[in-house]
């Protein structure tokens, strides 16, 4: 069904299951309330409805497939205070829109995608489970919180308000999460990952995963400009790799204790002077450190682990002092200098003594060179 006007709406009125989609027609200026109806087995759709500014429904409780409104540049009001399930929440362009009338809450939905909006909140949308999110360019909002237990797919947040918080308590499995432009992150319960963990460009302190014990995929931490500390306890595997760069106020890499094995390459480059990994049994891929700073004690360490049949198998470089401190490959493969004097772990003298070179003044030709010889002798 098309409503072009609020008379085509109250025509749904006595229908308490629409069977179908409601799609609302581009011309149309009326505030479009569809009371009566609580269940939408479609989906229900407004795209490009430049002149709406409310869409309400008093009684809907369930769309069967997609909550679909994208460029609405005048629309503020959404009233749905009793839908609590849709397939798919997909919301863009709604630069007027600041809050949601949502009661109840939407509890389930399998897809949620809110972007350019200027909400300052989510609140009225708190799931349980999900398979992806992507909340994004949302310059106004200030708090994420939902009761998530699990997301199948994935999770990006990312180019919303400066001070935006991400509060997961529940949260206790994800696929792949990304997280860029956070103010904090609150992920206690967190267990596993069967994908990857990013943090990339995040005006967060501190990033604390207490329970988490494997990343199946990589884990990193990119230009996190005031990321001062980084605790994860009980991490004891990362499948993919592990990478902590540009990190400018990062100066100590302590928050891994019980960390055994990096699946990939761990590659740490930044202004640290302090890397423990007490338990480090396996890193398969490259192994690259590098820091501003002396670190001539990390690769005192880490040395001697290093070699085709040792703890790190891959390429292994390591240097201290780097004006430029850079990811794998950006230095010599076997570079071992914590204060930055440039020897190589790979090179060494062979023999037990030196060749020393013979030059004698004055002597020309063959028989000059046996008279100077003879003359020694």
């Amino acid at each position: 069904m098309t409503v072009s006007n609020a008379a085509d709406a109250s025509k749904v009125a006595s229908c308490t299951t629409f069977s179908g989609s409601i799609a609302v027609a581009t011309g149309t200026t009326d505030n479009i309330a569809l009371d009566g109806v609580r269940a939408i087995t479609g989906s229900l759709t407004a795209t490009n409805v430049t002149q709406m500014t409310q869409l309400s429904a008093d009684s809907l409780e369930f769309i069967g497939e997609t909550f679909m409104l994208n460029d609405l540049t005048i629309l503020s009001t959404l009233n749905f205070p009793r839908l609590s399930s849709v397939d798919t929440i997909d919301w863009e362009a709604l630069p007027a829109l600041q809050g949601l009338s949502f009661t109840t809450a939407v509890q389930q939905a399998k897809t949620l995608s809110i972007q350019n909006t200027q909400l300052n909140s989510l609140d009225g949308i708190n799931l349980q489970t999900v398979d992806s999110v992507m909340i994004a360019n949302n310059n106004y909002l200030e708090e994420i919180s939902m009761q998530l237990g699990n997301i199948s797919t994935a999770l990006n947040i990312e180019a919303n308000g400066r001070n935006v918080t991400a509060e997961f308590p529940n949260l206790e499995w994800a696929f792949n999460m990304t997280f860029r432009n956070v103010s904090s992150v609150s992920i206690p319960s967190l267990a596993s990952l069967n994908g990857s963990l990013g943090f990339y460009s995040n005006f967060m302190s501190g990033v604390s995963a207490p329970n988490l014990t494997s990343v199946g995929g990589s884990l990193s931490f990119v230009s996190n400009a005031d990321l001062t500390n980084v605790t994860m306890p009980q991490l004891k595997t990362v499948s993919g790799g592990l990478q902590l760069a540009n990190n400018t106020e990062l100066d100590m890499i302590t928050g891994f204790p019980a960390l055994q094995t990096v699946g990939g390459a761990l590659d740490f480059y930044g202004n640290f002077s302090d890397v423990e990994l007490p338990k480090l049994m396996d890193v398969r891929g490259a192994f690259n450190m590098q820091s501003s700073e002396d670190i001539s004690d990390a690769c005192g360490h880490f040395e001697p682990l290093s070699g085709p049949n040792n703890v790190i198998k891959g390429t292994y470089t390591c240097s201290g002092r780097q004006q430029k401190p850079g990811g794998t490959g950006t230095l010599p493969s076997g570079t071992n200098s914590g204060n930055g004097d440039g020897t190589s772990s790979g090179s060494s003298a062979s023999g037990s003594s030196a060749a020393t070179a013979l030059k004698i003044s004055g002597a020309t030709g063959l028989m000059g060179v046996v008279a100077a010889i003879f003359g020694m002798l």
